[in-house]
């Protein structure tokens, strides 16, 4: 061995990054943060990020080598913050009420602030699938079960695991879907938001001594509904599912045709444009929502009876896969020129969950609660049931309404149902 060989070679470590290199870093991922909350992590280009710093996306490149990473940058941050707000909550006391409480107040006080740009706001946990990043699906996963320690149950009377998963999935998705709402309340209210989201998490909107409605999960398909095989019908299948799994931009014309082996000719041949196929998804999917309060209503009973039927049977066909409803949520990134109208028609599907509430208040059915904080948390538990198989698998469509519909009704704090 020569003297040179023999010579230890020296390892420099790797240059710490200097504050300027972390800052710009941090407003690339701020501007790709506001990007993917407008359209999607599909619609997200290093393009536009860069526009919004007067940069070219070749400054961009610099610090991320694509846009894949760049967005996992974005949701590794949020999964990070979602993480010390559920500390706050874990660290707040023994009480599994006090600990929920304080998680939930945590998350508005985090939004106000980023409302009043006194923190940085962080992306939208819609699109988080869409990206399919081993690393982000990982640290979203260990995320969830942080959150699950909130629901352990009470001592004596544990939750089993399937109901700690059906429950942490019902509760997160209700903070996520505040972003939807949110909108329509002025900022100095959000702490008064998570005190009544929080009360109605805690212990639902049936009052003491009020049991849960008996009734049967009414039909709501019809005869005259296209079959599975119609043409059109196969468009919006294809259409509905891969805007549920991606968000909007995600599905595209080309990913539509692909998911049907059929050409791009084929889908213009059925349908006028993406965008009015995207339209009739969401069409379709308030007009089966209609459907469920209409027959609810139809069959009369107490507002808890109406609205606990109509919201079963929501979460039971979707469940069931059979004329899937859209995810509400993929609202936040379909283009402005058709999302007001959309919006429109999903606000007039709340409002009417909040009218039924307030029939349940007075006829003594539901608890005095916030109708329009409770009427949004009904929306966002039927929009969340999209994916509940993923987080509570094996969960059949029958037991939805057990294990995740009545921890909504009853409180996340109530006992799990007896077995069988």
């Amino acid at each position: 061995m020569s003297a040179a060989e023999s010579r230890p070679v020296t390892v420099k470590p790797p240059r710490t990054p200097t504050r300027r290199f972390e800052a710009r870093r941090n407003a690339i991922i701020a501007s790709a943060v506001a990007e993917i909350n407008v359209r999607g992590v599909r619609g997200m280009t290093l393009g536009d990020v860069a526009a919004r710093l007067d940069l070219v996306p070749t400054g961009v490149i610099y610090y991320f080598k694509n846009k894949e990473e760049l967005a996992a940058a974005c949701f590794m941050k949020a999964i990070e913050r979602f993480d010390a707000l559920i500390g706050v909550g874990l660290a707040a006391g023994a009480d599994e009420r006090t600990r929920l409480q304080a998680f939930v107040d945590a998350y508005f006080e985090f939004k106000r602030q980023a409302a009043l740009g006194e923190a940085e706001q962080i992306v939208v946990f819609n699109d988080v699938r869409a990206l399919n990043s081993a690393p982000v699906g990982e640290a979203y996963v260990n995320m969830f079960r942080h959150a699950r320690e909130l629901l352990t149950g009470r001592p004596g009377a544990e939750l089993p695991r399937l109901d700690r998963n059906a429950r942490t999935h019902l509760l997160l998705s209700e903070l996520f879907w505040s972003v939807a709402w949110l909108v329509m309340t002025d900022v100095q209210d959000y702490g008064r938001v998570a005190r009544r989201m929080g009360a109605i998490l805690a212990d639902g909107i049936l009052p003491p001594g009020v049991a849960w409605p008996e009734f049967e999960i009414p039909r709501l398909t019809r005869d005259e509904d296209p079959s599975a095989e119609a043409s059109a019908e196969l468009f919006l299948r294809a259409a509905t599912a891969l805007i549920n799994e991606e968000g909007y931009h995600g599905a595209s014309v080309e990913r539509i045709s692909a998911r049907l082996n059929v050409s791009k000719g084929a889908f213009y041949h059925h349908n006028e444009t993406k965008d009015d196929l995207v339209v009739a998804c969401f069409e379709r999917t308030c007009e089966i929502m209609w459907r469920a309060i209409r027959a609810a209503e139809a069959e009369g009973g107490s507002g808890l009876k109406v609205l606990a039927q109509a919201s079963v049977a929501l979460v039971h066909h979707q469940m069931t896969g059979n004329l899937p409803l859209l995810r509400t949520s993929a609202l936040t990134t379909v283009p402005k020129s058709i999302n007001t109208q959309l919006v429109r028609q999903f606000d007039r599907v709340s409002m009417r969950f909040a009218s039924i509430l307030s029939d349940g208040v007075a006829d003594g059915s539901v608890r005095p609660v916030d109708v329009n904080v409770a009427a949004q948390m009904i929306t966002g538990m039927i929009n969340a049931s999209a994916e509940l198989s993923f987080w509570a698998p094996g969960l059949p469509s029958e037991a939805a309404a057990a294990h995740y519909v009545r921890p909504l009704f009853e409180g996340l704090l109530s006992q799990a149902p007896a077995a069988g």
